[in-house]
């Protein structure tokens, strides 16, 4: 993959609208976001952004369906499951939050069996 790839300009789109956000430009983070998805529908990383930033616009639609199309992307990613439990729980879906909740936390469980015992992630 060559860096002016579809795949690697969404992701460079993405990483700049995570920037924009972090710095209260949420307009400019969606364009950006917006301008991923148009490039490369299948940028896990943008689809997650755009649902998180919608979260906190309480665009919760938005975000729902934003959150949708990443877990599409990749069902077994924790991220995505945590941020659908709380629009979920923010639309007063309690069923529905609890269960990507829950998906969460299993995913969080395998991620720390995988780990050596007495090790904490991050360690070397």
């Amino acid at each position: 993959m060559s860096d002016s790839s579809p795949s690697a300009r969404a992701l460079a789109l993405a990483e700049e609208a995570a920037f924009d956000f972090a710095m209260g430009d949420e307009a400019a983070a969606l364009a950006k976001l917006e301008q991923a998805v148009a490039i490369d529908p299948r940028c896990f990383e943008a689809w997650l952004a755009k649902a998180e930033v919608h979260f906190t616009l309480r665009q919760l639609d938005a975000a729902l369906a934003a959150g949708e199309q990443a877990l599409q992307l990749r069902p077994r990613d924790i991220h995505i499951h945590t941020s659908l439990s709380r629009v979920w729980m923010e639309r007063g879906d309690k069923t529905k939050a609890e269960y990507h909740g829950a998906q969460a936390r299993i995913l969080g469980w395998g991620d720390q069996l995988k780990e050596p015992e007495g090790k904490q992630p991050g360690e070397l």
